[in-house]
């Protein structure tokens, strides 16, 4: 299995990078990055762009993709309306548009949000941005999509968030995680990592996956 990842320099990203490299059914994996992450690995090749809109420009680079976890984003804390459109649907739509190039019958994760509205009729900006986003991957006509409809995510394995804020948060947190750990509507970065994964091998019906959802999809392969 081939898989295209973005956003492989923030938390979600990078987890699900670690478990694609530990993963024997991932055989090569292309992250696509703005800014270098410069790991070192048999599996891994990095493409470097500046403008993800001119992401096209990388399909000469990419022999395969039979996924794409598409985990790049920003909060929209902060941002400009015009800015968080852009990044949140225009970028999205452009990486979607270069996996159907590549292969209409890839498999797409998107990782969004909890509150996403698919009706865009919300009285929040960031969840119509986010649902017109998913409505435009799950209507493209890939093989299978799956919106990650992400809540409270524990990180492993030395990773960090790219925000002081969050790590501050997540230092704070840190004595509680085995506590939390236990409660099936938080989840933790190898377990987002391996239920996206998944997707690629056990089809769901459901393709809005929050994080009890997650917890259970990353277990598929164990049992």
């Amino acid at each position: 299995m081939d898989v295209l990842i973005t956003g492989s320099t923030g938390m979600v990203g990078k987890s699900v990078l670690l478990e694609c490299i530990k993963d024997k059914r991932v055989k090569t994996i292309y992250l696509i990055n703005r800014t270098p992450l410069k790991i070192k690995n048999p599996k891994v090749s990095e493409l470097i762009i500046s403008d993800f809109l001119k992401i096209k420009e990388l399909k000469k680079n990419i022999k395969n993709c039979d996924a794409c976890f598409h985990c790049m984003g920003i909060t929209s804390f902060g941002q400009s309306s015009e800015y968080y459109y852009k990044v949140t649907f225009e970028m999205t739509k452009a990486i979607a548009d270069l996996v159907h190039s590549i292969n209409p019958n890839s498999i797409m994760n998107y990782v969004s949000g909890e509150g996403t509205s698919t009706s865009q009729g919300s009285m929040i900006y960031w969840a119509n941005v986010k649902g017109k986003t998913e409505n435009y991957i799950l209507g493209k006509g890939l093989k299978d999509a799956y919106m990650i409809r992400l809540g409270i995510l524990i990180p492993e394995n030395g990773i960090k968030a790219k925000t002081k804020i969050y790590n501050l948060f997540y230092t704070l947190m840190m004595p509680f995680y085995p506590l939390m750990k236990l409660i099936p509507l938080i989840t933790t970065s190898s377990k987002l990592g391996k239920a996206m994964i998944n997707t690629l091998y056990y089809p769901n019906s459901n393709k809005f996956l929050d994080n009890r959802k997650i917890n259970a999809l990353s277990k598929m392969h164990l049992t």
